[in-house]
């Protein structure tokens, strides 16, 4: 009963049942109200008729017997008449069965009927007497007393009586037939209003699955439009509301991608919180480095923003103001950007966007330190130009010696200015791209065995032996341009031999390592300290000034070299520990022959 009620054509098929219902019982009630009225509106008006008739009849008999067999022949069968000139005097019967006697003398004896005889007035009443068909049984009779005046002035009263039973019978006949026409017209009723109610809903039902289907996501589902009355309309509305929905959903969708890959292709991190704190939405950046700081704060706190961008948060929530700051947060510098998320008039969350400095901090620090590096260096040597030329023009030297060795000193500064200058020149070269190198496939043991056994004067002057050892075939060839290869050897092996105390060795070793050519400058000086290995390759690198003996360069060489090995698709780095030596390594790709 819950799912006939809770479905449209349940409740449209019971509405109509009930209301049809009411009316039926409504016009039932009033058709046998009616019905009911009419019959005995019709009995009395019969008992008149018949009343006059008898009048009529004596009237137009003279002979009492002649009138009594024509009244018999026109009296129904089951109407009874008694005819008397006064009460009890010259009684005629008519139709009387058992009993008659005594309904007589009930009938003549009723009060009522008594002024008939004295007024002429006729009197209709339903009286409780005597079976006629059956013994010691009471009947409804409805008694009609009507004065009677024959022709030859004679008084009377004509008592026509009839049974109810007969009014009854025809009243439930009656009654049958409206309780069957009742209930055939419910049963037609119930029939058409399901019928009427499944045509109208059978759409309905159709447009309630493609909803369902709409929800599902299926926005192609289409409803037939079978009419063109409201529910046709409905259907036709119900399409175009699919297609819009669609085209929505597929526009939604492409600013969804559009985001998502905006935010995926973003340098910077975006984090989008909720108005509790927590994070809603984040980009690959924002992840990489939500991790990093997790990892470093530690898993068993809980919270992977630092206590700053709390702060900043909370201020946007609270305040709807937007926040822009530079901060140092987890050994790193941010720009950071915090705005509110409004959502109608009240804020429901705040985004933040994060551009890492640290490489801008860094290079700003180096051009810094580049700056001064560049200046002390250059300081010295034009200092001592300066102080020597002043010297010599003021002829401070007395002798030809003299004056011979400080231009000597003069022009030995002025090499050095011109070598730095011209590293910085090279350096900004390569750092820029416009490096050209001009490659040439050579054998690769044969070219770099020359370029260091260039060295074996200087290192037997400084007292330090130099060696050359190979594990690479000699038909090993490489692709590289000889020129700046041995400017990165150049520079590689006397760093070595400058760093190295007299007695020790400098071995120049070639291996092959996974189709590469390892080159490895190995030296037994004092070493480099661990923190220092990771600068050695950066602009005026310097460590300790003492281990290089009073003979210092511009600190530009090792940045050099790695920009050229870096140009030949190779890879340099550096392995050494204190007090038992270092090793200057690069790799360059092989080629066959």
């Amino acid at each position: 009963m819950n799912r006939i009620w809770n479905s449209v054509v349940g409740k449209l098929w019971i509405t109509i049942l009930l209301l049809v219902s009411f009316v039926l019982f409504i016009v039932t009630v009033l058709l046998l109200e009616f019905l009911g009225n009419y019959h005995s509106e019709a009995v009395e008006e019969t008992l008149t008729k018949e009343a006059d008739t008898i009048a009529s009849i004596f009237n137009d008999h003279g002979e009492v017997n002649i009138s009594l067999t024509v009244i018999d022949d026109i009296l129904g069968p089951e109407t009874n008449a008694v005819i008397a000139e006064a009460p009890h005097e010259s009684t005629y019967y008519i139709h009387n069965g058992i009993n008659g006697n005594q309904l007589r003398e009930e009938i003549l004896n009723e009060p009522d009927f008594q002024k008939v005889f004295e007024t002429d007035e006729t009197v209709m009443k339903e009286m409780l007497l005597p079976s006629l068909t059956e013994e010691d049984m009471l009947e409804s009779y409805i008694v009609l007393a009507s004065p009677l005046q024959t022709v030859e002035q004679k008084h009377g009263t004509v008592f026509i009586y009839q049974s109810l039973e007969v009014m009854d019978r025809t009243a439930e006949r009656t009654t049958n037939i409206v309780f069957l026409s009742a209930f055939i017209a419910f049963i037609l009723t119930t029939f058409f209003a399901f019928f009427l109610s499944t045509r109208i809903t059978s759409p309905l039902r159709k447009m309630r699955e493609g909803a369902f289907e709409l929800a599902k996501g299926n926005f192609d589902t289409k409803v037939r439009a079978t009419s063109s009355d409201e529910i046709g309309q409905l259907a036709t509305a119900f399409n175009q509301m699919g297609r819009q929905l669609k085209h929505h959903v597929e526009v939604i969708n492409q600013e969804k991608e559009q985001l998502s890959s905006i935010l995926t292709s973003m340098a910077d991190a975006v984090i989008t919180f909720n108005q509790d704190g927590t994070i809603l939405l984040s980009n690959p950046p924002a992840e990489k480095l939500l991790q990093q700081w997790l990892m470093k704060r530690g898993v068993e706190k809980g919270e992977p923003l630092p206590s700053e961008m709390i702060h900043m948060l909370e201020h946007v929530l609270d305040y709807e103001d937007e926040i822009q700051e530079e901060l140092e947060m987890e050994g790193a510098y941010y720009a950071i950007t915090f705005s509110p998320l409004y959502s109608g008039e009240s804020v429901r969350g705040a985004v933040a966007v994060l551009h890492n400095m640290t490489e801008q901090h860094r290079l700003e620090k180096l051009r810094e330190d580049f700056i001064a590096n560049v200046s002390h260096e250059l300081r010295t040597p034009i200092a001592m130009l300066q102080g020597y030329s002043e010297a010599l023009l003021d002829d401070v030297g007395t002798t030809e010696d003299e004056r011979r060795e400080m231009t000597k000193i003069i022009y030995e500064e002025s090499q050095r200015m011109g070598r730095l200058v011209t590293d910085l020149l090279n350096l900004a070269r390569m750092e820029s791209g416009y490096m050209r190198l001009y490659k040439e496939l050579v054998q690769f043991n044969e070219v770099i065995e020359r370029m260091s056994l260039k060295f074996s004067q200087a290192a037997k002057e400084t007292g330090v032996q130099l060696s050359f050892a190979t594990d690479l075939d000699d038909w090993a060839a490489a692709e590289i341009d000889e020129d700046r290869i041995e400017q990165v050897m150049t520079n590689l092996i006397d760093n070595a031999l400058r760093h190295t105390p007299a007695g020790g060795q400098v071995i120049v070793k070639v291996e092959q390592e996974q189709g590469y050519a390892k080159v490895s400058v190995n030296d037994t000086g004092i070493g480099i300290p661990e923190e220092d290995l990771q600068y050695v390759f950066e602009r005026f690198y310097k460590a300790d000034k003492a281990r290089t003996l009073g003979k210092s360069g511009t600190g530009l060489g090792l940045a050099i070299a790695s920009n050229i090995i870096n140009a030949h698709d190779g890879k340099i780095y550096a392995e050494s520990k204190v007090g038992e030596g270092t090793s200057f390594v690069f790799l360059l790709p092989l080629k066959k022959m």
